[in-house]
């Protein structure tokens, strides 16, 4: 028998974990560049605080159940787990919190997936106890510099507003909102088209609902011929503000589409939803999302207290797959700097002494201990194969003998 992974699980080799350790060390760089801190939050939560915050379904959570505790499961994504810390350990803490995290998080597939991804590692912040469109510019600004920094090829951001969306979507009647929603969150237009409307003006708003992406400045002119509420005007007026405030402060010109028709089958977000999109081999990559919920915190608040929020996730993953074509990751694992070898089993313990103090006269140092069972041309393969940069040949009572791998043993 051949033993593997569960379905949907995969081991990390060695290259794929440097290279993957880069854009974690690269992204935390760029967190704490931003003044935000790390935290690390449990891997297993209580079921019905996974579920709190009404986005996460019971069959996306992997379950376990203990005795004790009751069900359990493994964490889907840290915003719940990070919400749930700043109001409960941390409401001493002075506001705003800025909290950054990077971890594996685990997701069951959709029905009739077997065999599809179970584990995934994601890299995020979360800005909390702060709202408003400076807190908003911060956020989507943080994310474009990430990858800016990562040196993602033909990224993009996707921007959306959920409240302005709901807005827009208020001359339906219940029944049909709830039907037209849904076809613009799951990108269904021949559902939409042929959905009982009551009249030709709601299928004509639904389709323009539809198709309302592109260019912010065109999107935007579209809706202002729209009739609104109070409260999409005053989310117009916002996202207008927003838009205006990146476009002014970037020292680039940030790719951005405006995309009203970017909403969800639950109402999770409160404001702005936006989603980092890249390409690699012609197919596009979902690098990561995130959007404000202002309603989150109080669902874990021991009084119930409301305060906002808005975060994004990074999909380690999918920037990894971007960034194979490029030149941009370490090709190799970090070489090994000397290897020690005993010449003979009397000179073990020389051997031992001597590979401690290279440690120790620089902690940067890489250096491996030969266990013997090798002739010196099989040793000198080894180095060869495995790139070691410098033998160093140990014999009690003599001189240490250090040989560059290039060079006659």
């Amino acid at each position: 028998m051949i033993h593997q992974p569960p379905a949907g699980a995969r081991d990390l080799l060695p290259l794929e974990v440097v290279q993957k350790a880069w854009i974690n060390d690269t992204l935390q760089q760029v967190f704490g560049q931003w003044g935000y801190q790390r935290i690390v939050t449990s891997t297993i939560e209580r079921l019905d605080t996974l579920k709190a915050g009404g986005a996460i379904e019971d069959d996306t959570v992997i379950q376990l159940y203990n005795n004790r505790s009751g069900q359990l499961g493994l964490r889907p994504e840290l915003t719940a787990s990070v919400a749930r810390a700043a109001v409960t350990r941390m409401a001493e803490t002075s506001y705003p919190q800025r909290l950054c995290y990077r971890a594996n998080v685990f997701r069951n597939p959709p029905s009739g997936h077997h065999g599809r991804q179970l584990e995934f590692y994601q890299a995020g912040v979360e800005l909390l106890f702060s709202g408003g469109t400076l807190a908003d510019a911060e956020i989507l600004l943080l994310v474009a510099d990430c990858l800016q920094k990562l040196q993602i090829p033909n990224w993009y951001l996707i921007l959306g507003d959920a409240g302005l969306t709901r807005s827009l979507l208020s001359p339906f009647p219940e029944d049909l909102r709830q039907e037209v929603r849904h076809c613009l969150a799951t990108l269904d237009y021949v559902k939409l088209e042929n959905l009982a409307y009551p009249n030709k003006d709601l299928k004509h708003r639904a389709i323009l609902l539809f198709n309302l992406r592109g260019k912010p400045e065109d999107v935007l002119s579209k809706v202002l011929d729209l009739t609104l509420d109070e409260t999409g005007q005053h989310c117009l007026n916002n996202l207008k503000s927003l838009i205006e405030l990146i476009n002014n402060s970037a020292s680039y010109s940030l790719p951005l589409t405006l995309d009203l028709s970017l909403i969800q089958t639950f109402d999770y977000y409160t404001g702005i939803i936006f989603k980092a999109i890249g390409q690699t081999n012609n197919q596009l990559q979902n690098l990561g999302q995130g959007g404000r919920y202002d309603q989150l915190l109080g669902v874990y608040h021991p009084q119930k207290k409301s305060a906002p929020g808005i975060g994004f996730s990074l999909n380690v993953g999918a920037l990894h797959r971007c960034l194979l074509s490029t030149d941009v990751l370490p090709k190799t694992s970090p070489l090994i700097d000397y290897l020690v070898v005993a010449k003979s089993s009397s000179d073990h313990i020389e051997a031992l002494k001597y590979a401690k103090e290279l440690r120790e006269q620089n902690n940067s140092l890489r250096v491996r201990l030969d266990l013997g069972g090798r002739n010196p041309e099989e040793i000198k393969e080894y180095a060869q194969q495995d790139g070691i940069k410098k033998i160093v040949w140990i014999e009690k009572g003599q001189e240490p003998i250090i040989n560059m791998i290039s060079e006659k043993l």
